[in-house]
């Protein structure tokens, strides 16, 4: 299931397996802070390219996301990450992170900084459907996609029916536990607090020290719990939004990655009828959408979980720079 939430105690262990790398300081702090009308969006851009990969992480999560990728890419060409409205150093806003919003948001911030097409979008699960949106609603600007375990419209109920109905009682609980998060984070979250243990976690031990830091004082705001949840709370809008929309992409260059780890069993164990089912569906989801466009290609990444990024960066690195040669 690809809108994961990432609440560390849940997140973490998907990524686990793979050694912490020392976070970049310069995704602690804010950079173009660009007014969109009243509120602001965060840019981090870094190197110099005629194509700008531009990043959308998944729910519940900042640019920060892609630092083991970003400076990577920046390498090759202009690398962006940006943070969604209500989280990172973006300003909340007074409506959910639905897709089509996401994009908007977007394509203002790029215009208002001044960043022109061409770009090759990449996103992380729900970040993923949000491009595939951002893509449909300006086709001109967009020259490539490398979709990493991305959200699509009908992932829910495929992967639900698949599971024997698992996924949504998995999402039941997470809902549940951020709500609590949520009406903790009204009272106060205070650090080192059983609220905090249990909603946030150490993020350090993944992002670094500094990075982590920064990461974990966000979290324990309620502005980042009431963003959070109002964005879980999108999810079917967001998949119709992705359905209303949906056509075949052309001959636009596209890489979909697919995981190569379940994170949804417990690896002491033999892996049961119903997981295995779920992970064929996840895959078969995946080369349907690389099978939208006639350059597109979907592969699966061994030894990664769903954020693929955290798990096997170079990967992702590798397939940006893939469709990057396509474009130019």
């Amino acid at each position: 299931m690809t809108k994961f939430v990432c609440a560390f105690p849940v997140f973490l262990p998907l990524l686990a397996h793979a050694a912490a790398l020392p976070a970049s300081d310069a995704f602690a702090k804010p950079h173009q802070r660009v007014d969109i009308g009243g509120r602001h969006i965060n840019l981090f851009c870094a190197g110099t390219g005629s194509t700008t990969v531009i990043f959308d992480g998944p729910a519940g999560d900042a640019g920060w996301a892609w630092f083991k990728v970003q400076p990577e890419v920046a390498r090759h060409t202009r690398a962006c990450t940006y943070d969604r409205a209500g989280f990172g150093f973006s300003d909340p806003a007074p409506r959910p992170n639905t897709s089509e919003n996401a994009a908007e948001d977007l394509h203002k911030a790029l215009s208002v900084a001044g960043i022109k097409p061409p770009y090759l979008l990449v996103g992380n699960s729900l970040g993923g459907s949000n491009v595939q949106v951002y893509t449909y609603r300006y086709p001109g600007e967009v020259k490539g996609l490398v979709l990493v375990e991305p959200q699509s419209e009908d992932e829910t109920t495929r992967s639900n029916k698949a599971s024997q109905g698992n996924i949504n009682k998995f999402y039941a609980m997470v809902k549940e536990h951020d709500q609590q998060c949520l009406a903790a984070a009204n009272k106060g979250m205070k650090p080192g607090s059983d609220a905090a243990d249990s909603c946030i976690g150490d993020p350090a031990q993944y992002f670094g020290p500094v990075l982590g830091k920064q990461v974990k004082a966000t979290m324990l705001t309620k502005s980042y719990w009431r963003t959070r949840v109002d964005e879980a709370n999108a999810y079917d809008t967001s998949d119709n939004q992705l359905r209303a929309l949906r056509k075949p992409f052309g001959d636009l260059p596209l890489v979909v990655l697919t995981r190569g780890v379940s994170p949804y069993m417990d690896p002491s164990k033999p892996q049961s009828a119903d997981n295995k089912a779920l992970e064929d569906e996840n895959e078969k989801i995946h080369k349907e959408l690389a099978a939208l466009s006639s350059k597109g290609k979907q592969r699966v990444v061994p030894g990664a979980s769903h954020g693929i990024q955290g798990d096997k960066p170079d990967a992702v690195t590798q397939a940006v720079v893939e469709v990057l040669a396509q474009i130019k």
